[in-house]
């Protein structure tokens, strides 16, 4: 991966396609088993609510699923058999030319229907899913469905809903309507109404190996070095979201660039602290900042988790243990938990106050360079 693609910050190229135009799901088997079963047996349940991590898959097996059942579902899978029955299906695959495919993947099969956060007249992400959206979403499904089989609403992320959208959708989930199914993706269902998840069939998806997120890097980064994409996978813990997200961003040298800063603790050199900082600041959308505020926490975090279990995580980049071998000697887990969870309302105050971004990494900075001072 070249610096100049890595670090593309006002408009960072997409590598990855969206859910509803995503063909390839790896690792998630079992989930994908569970809902096979449940439509071959005749007696699907009307609300799913699909959980995990963040980036796991969860929105692309609810398009591989919505997909298959506009399809026909089992009795659409295959041509008939010896004895005059199609076979099981092995998967909710479908192929990429075939036309519920291509007509979900465009946006226009009119049996589905997606509800997410939108976008503000500035072309921002909205704060949250409205009730006007849930509202529309109730009357769309209770419409006859154009096609003759299912009507399929996929709602990501549901933890997104604000209390008039979820109390709004709870009355939906209360009297269902035949012949349609909802698709929850949700990152934290503990964020739902108890409500809602007692009326929805759960399916939790696991973290991806780390192998199996540098193998679907390497289809969209195909000039990266095997280490990068070893490195990202790493980064993305499992979430092959994360780790796209983190390559759009410029991650890698973003966390690069942080190690290095780290590594001089607790003596920074002001001149490159300050450079450091003030790259952050020309990114006027404030991802280059957002992005390195994450890595920050997560690398502190991970120091927490080897300070509590006496054993380091395995590197990122090399260098880090040294590195982390070096602060861990001099400060005990208390102090890096507080240090941890200083940081961390620094950060949400800057994003919940819009502060200076510049001044804000500054005094994270010192911060470190005080709390590891001998």
């Amino acid at each position: 991966m070249s610096g100049r693609r890595s670090r593309k910050a006002a408009a960072p190229e997409r590598l990855a396609p969206p859910p509803r135009q995503t063909a390839v799901l790896l690792d998630q088997e079992a989930a994908e088993a569970r809902l096979l079963t449940a439509e071959a047996g005749g007696r699907l349940p009307h609300a799913w609510l699909l959980t995990g991590p963040r980036g796991v898959g969860k929105a692309t097996l609810a398009y591989r699923f919505a997909r298959f059942l506009l399809a026909g579902g089992s009795a659409g899978a295959g041509e008939e058999g010896l004895f005059g029955a199609p076979p099981p299906p092995a998967s909710l695959a479908l192929d990429p030319e075939h036309p519920v495919f291509r007509r979900v993947a465009s946006g226009g099969h009119p049996d589905i229907l997606a509800v997410e956060r939108g976008l503000r007249d500035d072309g921002r992400p909205k704060r949250d899913i409205d009730v006007d959206s849930v509202r529309q979403l109730n009357a769309f499904l209770r419409m006859t469905s154009a096609e003759g089989g299912w009507r399929i609403a996929v709602v990501d992320a549901a933890d997104e809903m604000n209390p008039n959208a979820a109390n709004a959708l709870l009355k939906l989930l209360e009297e269902p309507p035949p012949r349609a199914v909802l698709l929850l993706v949700s990152h934290a269902p503990g964020r739902l109404l108890p409500t809602i998840r007692s009326r929805c069939r759960r399916l939790a998806l696991a973290p991806l190996p780390e192998a199996t997120v540098a193998r679907l890097l390497r289809g969209w980064l195909p000039e990266a070095e095997e280490a990068e994409l070893a490195a990202l996978a790493r980064l993305g813990e499992g979430s092959v979201g994360r780790a796209v997200e983190l390559a759009e961003e410029g991650g890698l040298d973003l966390y690069r660039a942080l190690l290095e800063l780290l590594g001089q603790l607790p003596r920074l050199d002001s001149v490159k602290a300050h450079g450091f900082a003030e790259a952050l600041a020309r990114d006027p959308q404030g991802r280059s900042f957002r992005t390195t505020a994450e890595l920050l926490l997560w690398w502190l975090g991970r120091l927490v988790q080897a300070a509590a279990v006496g054993r380091l995580p395995p590197e990122v980049v090399a260098g880090e243990t040294e590195v982390a071998q070096r602060l861990l000697a001099g400060r005990g887990l208390a102090d890096w938990v507080a240090l941890w969870e200083n940081l961390g309302r620094l950060f949400a105050q800057a994003e919940r106050a819009s502060l200076e971004r510049k001044q804000v990494m500054l005094t994270a900075l010192d911060r470190l360079g005080a709390a590891t001072s001998a």
